[in-house]
């Protein structure tokens, strides 16, 4: 998958976890296709932005948790791309909420494919 390509399948899974426009089965085959450390760094973003007393942050956590307890892979991909060392860059580098969805995911692909 192109750079382009990847960037926007990318932001089609953030937003649809965010947005809540994407059924649960299109959200775990996009995850299935993703990076493990792009999964873990999506669903940390979501968690970052929306915890708490959010007031959209029970339909996004109950989306994220949703996929969580699918049978599947979804647990596993971000168990494994916790020890990514792209996400110990991202983490030493930036705050989650300091990025928006964009500025976000473009510097996250961009790492990844570097």
């Amino acid at each position: 998958m192109d750079f382009a390509q990847e960037q926007r399948e990318a932001l089609r899974l953030l937003e649809g976890l965010e947005n809540g426009t994407l059924d649960v089965s299109t959200s775990a085959q996009l995850i299935d296709e993703a990076d493990p450390a792009l999964v873990y760094l999506i669903f940390t973003w979501l968690r970052k932005r929306y915890g708490g007393d959010h007031p959209a942050a029970e339909g996004v956590i109950g989306r994220l948790v949703e996929l969580s307890n699918r049978p599947g892979s979804v647990k596993a991909k971000v168990a494994e791309g916790k020890a990514d060392p792209v996400v110990a860059w991202f983490e030493d580098s930036y705050a989650y909420r300091d990025l928006d969805a964009r500025a976000f995911i473009a510097l996250v692909v961009e790492k990844l494919e570097g």
